[in-house]
């Protein structure tokens, strides 16, 4: 069985700028992270802050480096005192020769619980046993090939297929915008059910992505005998929500092991049933866990929905103790920049943002395309910046002049970072600080499957995620997923409504939770079979704020309605 050669990452000696925390080793907020540093630093901490200050003397105090796009910002500041950094990474050997150690996350992040990390390991002896080109994945396949599930089988499988853009991947595993939601929902699924977790290699998965799994490939080989998985929809008569509905199979009534179906089509998409929801009732879980095959399509982030299952909810608790957490550790275990997408992080880093000791990340997503080009949406985010001050003011000149208006576009052009940087460099901030800002690509439109786009948006949701303070775009999973990978709450702007005739005020609202939104969530009551809100079950499932119909994890502390 032929299998793509994976991708070599930084922890394997790939490139020198990838840095070694990367690549199948535990990143930076993760307990053994420590051990995958140098034996010792080129310098003393202090002697290298004192060095570097001396260095960069003649550095501007602040600087705003600002993505407006439908991908983020950033804003870098630099104030007169200095930050300490939590983490440091090492970069190339020659740099490490030359003493030079390069800050890229200041923010440590969460801590995994213990149990999180004794089920990821489990976990990765799973994928070295049961993945491709192995006996019992072979066997698995051929059992496949029959069209039946066995009563017990060795080893079980979820295959999630790539969706859309890199922030819906993520969050579904899909490279295009959530590398995302889909694919942090997804794996948890895996883990908490059992299974093997495979993703579909189209897309360049492995152009964007690092191997999670010591030791074995999560690409799922390309003579997978369900050649028309790619396309599976709502449609698709495999689906469980089909197979609910045409009484192929049900949860009441469940048929003998042998007697299921070989595999399962789970359709998670937006557009999705109330029979597909019913993956979040306990009786349909145990009807699926005898399916050994499960195909799954999201462009959702599902785990609030997880949370809901009875059968998960004591695992989960055991998981994730800090609720508000569990898409952070999920996504900085699983999602690694291959060395491409590294170096054009390291090198936008280096050339902008290495020497700052505050950065804000600005992301604006503008869902109207009457929006791409609005000075109230502009006053909007300029009011966010200035109100919670994270951004100096501007010295009025007489009047204190509107920003100008500009040419209408859409939200991946410069229009709003062009007049942002317009507005600092025409004019003095009240702080007597300089702001500079600085936008990394503009695409003009959102490109899917397209390699080069695919590699700098990935590239920018990691530089996003960089940043100390971060300022997004509601209903975005952009945001979403750089701000669950950075481990930040950020100040929401809030969206625009289509009639828009003066900036929203307020313009934002700082965010209760670093996780994101699940969108479309099921409102039913499994036992009672009835509607029910379930933002109201438990404490630390709630409402978004965004969103306001969608489910978020919150620390129940810090939630309010």
């Amino acid at each position: 069985m032929q299998q793509r050669k994976p991708k070599v990452c930084a922890a394997e000696g790939a490139a020198p700028e990838i840095p070694v925390s990367q690549g199948g080793v535990p990143c930076d907020g993760w307990p053994e992270a420590e051990g995958a540093r140098p034996d010792h630093w080129p310098l003393p901490r202090k002697k290298r802050l004192t060095l570097d200050r001396r260095r960069w003397n003649t550095v501007v105090n602040v600087v705003l480096v600002a993505f407006v796009m439908a991908v983020p910002p950033f804003v870098v500041v630099y104030g007169g005192g200095g930050v300490a950094p939590a983490v440091w990474i090492a970069a190339a050997k020659a740099r490490l020769r030359r003493e030079i150690v390069f800050m890229y996350r200041r923010n440590p992040g969460r801590r995994p619980s213990p149990h999180l990390i004794a089920k990821l390991r489990k976990h990765e002896e799973l994928q070295r046993r049961c993945g491709p080109n192995m006996n019992a994945y072979n066997l698995a396949i051929e059992q496949l090939r029959t069209g039946k599930s066995v009563g017990s089988p060795e080893c079980k499988y979820v295959v999630s297929i790539s969706y859309r853009g890199v922030g819906n991947r993520i969050l579904a595993v899909t490279p295009g915008r959530v590398v995302t939601l889909a694919t942090a929902s997804a794996f948890l699924y895996a883990t908490l059910t059992g299974r093997v977790f495979l993703v579909d290699p189209s897309n360049q998965m492995d152009e964007l992505f690092c191997e999670p799994f010591p030791g074995t490939t999560w690409l799922l080989p390309r003579d997978f005998p369900q050649a028309s998985y790619a396309n599976f929809s709502i449609d698709t008569a495999e689906s469980y929500g089909n197979m609910l509905r045409n009484k192929v199979l049900s949860a009441d009534a469940p048929p003998a092991a042998g007697e299921l179906p070989a595999f399962a089509y789970l359709h998670l998409d937006h557009d999705y049933g109330h029979e597909d929801k019913m993956l979040f009732c306990d009786d349909d879980q145990r009807l699926l866990s005898n399916v050994q095959w499960l195909v799954m399509r999201a462009d959702l982030y599902t785990v609030p929905g997880l949370f809901l299952v009875t059968a998960f909810q004591e695992e989960l608790d055991a998981l994730f103790p800090e609720r508000d957490a569990a898409f952070h550790h999920l996504v900085r275990y699983l999602l690694h920049p291959t060395n491409h997408v590294w170096g054009l992080v390291t090198r936008y880093h280096r050339a902008y943002l290495a020497r700052a000791d505050l950065r804000v990340g600005i992301q604006v997503r503008t869902f109207d395309p009457r929006h791409a080009q609005s000075p109230h949406v502009l006053q909007q985010i300029t009011s966010c910046a200035w109100r919670e001050k994270l951004l100096p003011e501007l010295l009025a000149t007489g009047e204190h002049a509107a920003p100008a208006p500009g040419v209408l576009m859409t939200s991946l052009r410069s229009w709003y970072y062009e007049h942002i940087k317009g507005m600092y460099w025409d004019r003095a901030t009240a702080t007597g600080d300089d702001v500079s800002v600085h936008q990394p690509s503009h695409e003009g439109q959102q490109q899917f499957g397209k390699r080069s786009h695919d590699g700098r948006t990935w590239a920018e949701v990691y530089l996003l995620s960089l940043c100390d303070v971060l300022v997004t775009s509601g209903w975005s999973t952009f945001g979403y997923v750089a701000q669950g990978l950075g481990g930040v709450r950020p100040w929401v702007l809030h969206k625009q409504p289509e009639n828009l005739t003066a900036a929203p005020d307020p313009p934002c609202f700082r965010d209760v939770s670093m996780e994101p939104c699940f969108h479309a969530p099921h409102v039913y009551d499994c036992k009672m079979r009835r509607g029910m809100d379930t933002g109201e079950v438990l404490p630390h499932v709630r409402h978004c704020q965004d969103v306001t119909w969608g489910l978020k994890l919150v620390d129940p502390k810090l939630y309010k309605p």
